[in-house]
């Protein structure tokens, strides 16, 4: 569950626990995940759309 809780935070889905301390190089590495999150996502949209839209219409 540990996991899932920081994805939802790094996205802005859930509000970060207030109790935690923050620091200026914590918002940079939330930052930077949140950056290779999205192009991950971006990736696998592109991937998709080669190996498996594209082909469909070549037929």
């Amino acid at each position: 569950m540990g996991i899932l809780k920081q994805f939802a935070q790094y996205l802005f889905i859930k509000k970060r626990d207030e109790k935690e301390p923050t620091s200026k190089w914590t918002k940079y590495m939330h930052g930077m995940n949140r950056i290779s999150i999205l192009m991950f996502v971006v990736a696998l949209i592109i991937m998709l759309f080669k190996l498996v839209i594209i082909p469909m219409f070549k037929k």
